[in-house]
């Protein structure tokens, strides 16, 4: 059987880049609600980058999104609704577990610094 730690780091590495193109690409996927559906968004791809990387959290953002941040937010994000928020904030709670091996990946860098969508765009 297959697993992550498994297959090339090159496999990976295009993998991951499919994934950021494909973010990239899908402006309307709103940060909010990847959050609400998978419990991480582009700023935690950044993030996480960032630090694998050994650059800033902003380098890293920039990476992800292809831009800076705040230009993308400014361009791209829609407000949240409470209805979002909520399912956001359900799906960051089951990130805390007592799943070692997830608590290990995410650290101390989730949730992300800046959470998706909360605020109104700049």
């Amino acid at each position: 059987m297959a697993t992550i730690d498994s297959i090339s780091e090159q496999a990976q590495a295009a993998a991951f880049r499919r994934l950021v193109r494909h973010l990239q690409h899908r402006t309307d996927a709103q940060n909010v609600d990847l959050m609400g559906l998978a419990g991480f968004c582009r700023n935690c791809l950044g993030d996480w980058l960032g630090e694998a990387a050994g650059v800033s959290k902003d380098e890293g953002r920039e990476a992800v999104y292809g831009m800076p941040y705040a230009q993308w937010k400014a361009e791209h994000q829609q407000p949240a609704t409470p209805d979002q928020i909520a399912k956001m904030e359900q799906s960051v709670a089951k990130n805390r577990s007592d799943d070692e091996a997830l608590d290990e990946a995410l650290d101390d860098s989730f949730p992300a610094s800046d959470p998706p969508a909360i605020t109104e765009p700049r």
